[in-house]
C-alpha cells in the first residue's frame, strides 16, 4: 500500500503478513479521496478511523493536512504497525488507541467531522456501527460518515444515506448528518 497524496506521498507501506485485515485497494482508496475532497476540505477537519487495520486511510488523511486523525483497532498486532509507521514518518496528527469500536462509539464525547470505518467484510454488525454511530451523534453538524463493506449491505433506507459507491468488491456507503 502506499500514501497517495500530501505531506507523505508516495511513501510505500507494507504491513506484516500476519495482521488481520483487508487493506482497502489504493484504486478504491483513490476513488474514495477524490470523492472526500470533492465534497470537504481535509484541511483542519477531525477524523475518526474505526477498524484502522493497518492504518491506511488514517496515514492518507494525515497525510492531506487533517487537524487530527483518531485511528481505533482492537487488534494489538495492528495498533503497534500503525504506532510504528507513526513514530517512523513523525506523523504528529494522528493518534491511535486500542479499543473495541463497540465499545468506544457509545462512550466518546469527542464529534468528527468525518468518520470512516471498515469494518470486517463478514461482520453482523453493520447496520448497528451505523445506528451507534448517529445514536450517539459522533458527527458535527454537516459531518460525513462513510463505511466500507461488502456488496451484500444496503444502507439505502438510512435517513442519513446520501449514496453508495463500488469499486469492484469495495462498496463505500456515504451518509450526512443533517
Amino acid at each position: 500500500m502506499r500514501i497517495i497524496r500530501g505531506k507523505y506521498q508516495r511513501r510505500q507501506i507494507v504491513a506484516p503478513a500476519n495482521l488481520p485485515v483487508r487493506p482497502t485497494t489504493d484504486m478504491a482508496k483513490e476513488s474514495l479521496f477524490n470523492i472526500l475532497e470533492n465534497q470537504i476540505d481535509l484541511d483542519q477537519i477531525r477524523v475518526l478511523d474505526l477498524f484502522s487495520g493497518t492504518g491506511n486511510i488514517a496515514y492518507e488523511m494525515a497525510s492531506r493536512g487533517c487537524k487530527s486523525v483518531l485511528a481505533i483497532d482492537q487488534h494489538p498486532a495492528c495498533v503497534r504497525f500503525i504506532r510504528s509507521i507513526k513514530d517512523k514518518l513523525q506523523i504528529e496528527n494522528l493518534q491511535v488507541l486500542q479499543m473495541d469500536v463497540f465499545k468506544f462509539v457509545p462512550t466518546t464525547r469527542q464529534k468528527f467531522d468525518l468518520i470512516f470505518a471498515d469494518p470486517p467484510y463478514d461482520s453482523p454488525y453493520f447496520q448497528l456501527l451505523v445506528q451507534l454511530v448517529f445514536e450517539h451523534s459522533l458527527l458535527e453538524s454537516g459531518g460525513m460518515f462513510v463505511i466500507e463493506h461488502s456488496g451484500s449491505e444496503d444502507f439505502s433506507e438510512h435517513a442519513a444515506f446520501v449514496e453508495l459507491r463500488h469499486y469492484g468488491r469495495v462498496h463505500f456507503s456515504f451518509f450526512k448528518q443533517a
